[in-house]
């Protein structure tokens, strides 16, 4: 495995290695074994894996929150050694915004919605960062999980619109025993409140098996919200029942159609999003 820790020498790698089918996985480290699979599917599906470990302070809307965002880099290199990844690619902040102000796409009004409502300027953040690791990194697939549903609804929107010749990878979400989805902000829970966070996924399934086509969405939002707040210290913060390719909220629940319910909720000090896929 190498440690690649500059763009300068990123490139100098490129143009002195033969062009090999590359999959790359973007993280921010923290990694738990959600990022490992992602690991896993990439090195089964192309000649060279690379990883990028990068805190990106561009997406944080909350510079409490970047401050206390888990930075565990031993760690982390020492999964990827055990998983045989390729390239670790770790770069500085001022190394990767250098000479770069971002890049502008239309968002078809997704950076407003959901998750963008709550964290303004969030995903013009992602965008940023994700097409300049895209531009450094010249993979021909990258892989991304589906807990953030919204953020990869976005990525591949930016591909679309910039004609990247990379294919977005979307892999399923893991969950810890409990079922709650594995993230790297679970590291700041206590393993009482990572218990408690379980009822998220497990109200989520109440409402998977007992929502029917006919229903009004509205009634299964209040349901979770109520018995989410039931549950100190969780508080909840949104939800939503959406079509699964274009984000548009739905009205009614119709037979024969899927939505996909997304939702945010606090764990005291700490933002936990979810997603689970209904199908009528």
């Amino acid at each position: 495995m190498r440690i690649i820790s500059s763009v300068d020498e990123y490139k100098e790698f490129l143009s002195s290695s033969d062009k090999k089918q590359t999959g790359f996985v973007p993280t921010m480290g923290a990694l738990h074994q959600g990022h490992l699979s992602l690991v896993r599917k990439s090195l089964s599906e192309n000649d060279l894996t690379v990883v990028s470990i990068f805190v990106n302070p561009k997406q944080f809307n909350d510079k409490n929150d970047f401050e206390k965002y888990p930075r565990t880099l031993e760690k982390d290199l020492e999964l990827l050694k055990n998983e045989k990844c390729d390239i670790v690619f770790v770069p500085q902040t001022d190394d990767i915004y250098n000479n770069y102000t971002g890049i502008k796409i239309d968002f078809k009004e997704l950076d407003k919605i959901y998750e963008g409502k709550f964290r303004p300027g969030h995903f013009q953040g992602v965008v940023d960062i994700v097409y300049r690791l895209f531009e450094i990194v010249k993979p021909d697939k990258a892989y991304f999980g589906e807990k953030d549903f919204q953020q990869l609804a976005i990525i591949k929107l930016m591909v679309k619109q910039t004609n990247l010749p990379i294919i977005i990878v979307p892999c399923e979400i893991v969950r810890e025993k409990s079922g709650l989805a594995m993230s790297s902000r679970n590291e700041r829970l206590t393993a009482e409140q990572r218990e408690i966070a379980s009822f998220i996924y497990k109200t989520m399934l109440i409402i998977k098996e007992n929502a029917k086509s006919g229903d009004n969405p509205q009634t299964w939002i209040n349901f979770f919200q109520t018995e989410i707040n039931k549950h100190t210290p969780l508080k909840y913060e949104y939800a939503t029942f959406c079509e699964p390719n274009t984000l548009n909220s739905v009205s009614v629940f119709e037979k024969n159609k899927g939505v996909q319910l997304c939702v945010a909720v606090w764990c005291d000090e700490v933002r936990l999003i979810d997603n689970l896929f209904l199908q009528f």
